[in-house]
């Protein structure tokens, strides 16, 4: 029997809801397999936390997650909480804290659904966005002086190591091989940002030359976001910073057709410490509590988390029964339909039970 230790953390706004549609799923999963065992520890952590507690996580709060084997997250975000407090105060704090410096993005069109371009369909559109996910815009380095005074100044200063930018550059590149097409666009503006961006764009080249067999090329951030819907058959892997990724993914969901089906994996390849597993679409507020959220992108996160665990075989089996459900007419209203949260949920899990074991 596998085990596993997963610690839940479904946090603000939709995250609950979509966090508690996925549990449901692997919990139908785990019946199918009695030899798949995934023991659930909730924590309650988020913006309700904080207007309790002044912060976002206990201070204890990594090591109370350390020798979990794996962390399932729902979204950070409150309407009257400010941005950076909720971001900083948990989703980034434990990314750096357990220095999950691979954030990747997987974006396809599932079968059944549409993209907005014109003409593409399921082979024209299949990348993974591989996105530095431990410093570069996102470092946390800078600070503000004169507050309050009309010449305040607020900086904000992108770091980029020869380390950071060599391990996700070799990430990356190890994706790349790992895929059909063997493909990989390095993500730059290195035109304009003179520094960081160059040691970026030598970086990409030096370890370039260790994979001869990956196909590589180069573009600009703005102009990749032109080929992104202009030429979708053009791409398969793409590594960019932290700031460039971030954006560049929340497109492609929307061009794979919503943002409510994306998955997210933060990894520390390393496996000193644990990964974490979360969908990209954030807390929408604007729903939170209708009922009308879209778990696809949860249960896709599940799957990413189940293949980390080297669950390949019931990772696999859950993706089938996710596009057996998107190709059916169940499907929420940022897909076109009507059906509730709780219905795509229960029909992720009958279609489950009709998606015979797969091979690992």
């Amino acid at each position: 029997m596998s085990r596993y230790r997963i610690a839940a953390i479904p946090a603000d706004g939709i995250g609950p809801e979509v966090i508690g549609a996925g549990l449901r799923v692997l919990e139908a999963l785990q019946r199918l397999d009695p030899e798949l065992r995934l023991d659930v520890k909730h924590f309650p952590w988020g913006s309700d936390y904080y207007r309790k507690n002044g912060v976002m996580m206990p201070a204890d709060g990594l090591d109370s997650l350390r020798n979990f084997d794996a962390i399932y997250f729902g979204a950070v975000g409150d309407p009257v909480i400010p941005d950076h407090v909720t971001l900083w105060g948990l989703r980034l704090a434990i990314c750096q804290g357990f220095d999950q410096y691979a954030n990747v993005r997987p974006t396809r069109i599932l079968r059944g659904l549409e993209s907005p371009l014109r003409n593409c369909g399921q082979a024209d559109l299949d990348w993974v966005i591989v996105r530095e996910n431990s410093e570069g815009e996102y470092a946390g380095n800078g600070g503000r002086t004169h507050r309050g005074t009309p010449i305040e100044v607020g900086t904000e200063v992108a770091i980029f190591t020869r380390a950071g930018v060599e391990r996700i550059m070799c990430f990356a590149f190890e994706l790349a091989r790992q895929r059909k097409r063997r493909k990989l666009t390095v993500v730059t503006k290195s035109n304009a940002q003179r520094h960081g961006m160059v040691l970026w764009d030598e970086v990409a080249t030096s370890v370039g030359r260790d994979y001869p067999d990956v196909t590589v090329d180069r573009e600009l951030v703005d102009a990749m976001t032109v080929r992104m819907v202009m030429k979708p058959s053009s791409i398969d892997v793409v590594v960019a910073t932290n700031l460039h990724a971030d954006i560049l993914s929340d497109l492609a969901a929307a061009l794979a057709g919503s943002l409510g089906i994306a998955p997210t994996a933060n990894l520390d390849p390393t496996r000193k410490n644990p990964s974490m597993f979360e969908p990209i679409h954030g807390s929408a507020f604007d729903i939170t509590g209708k009922g009308v959220a879209n778990p696809i992108g949860a249960f896709w996160t599940a799957a990413l988390m189940l293949d980390h665990l080297g669950e390949r075989a019931n990772a696999k089996r859950l993706m089938e029964a996710i596009e057996t459900v998107t190709a059916s007419d169940v499907r929420s209203p940022d897909l076109g339909g009507t059906a509730r949260t709780d219905e795509v949920t229960d029909a992720v899990c009958e279609a489950l039970a009709g998606v015979p074991a797969a091979a690992g």
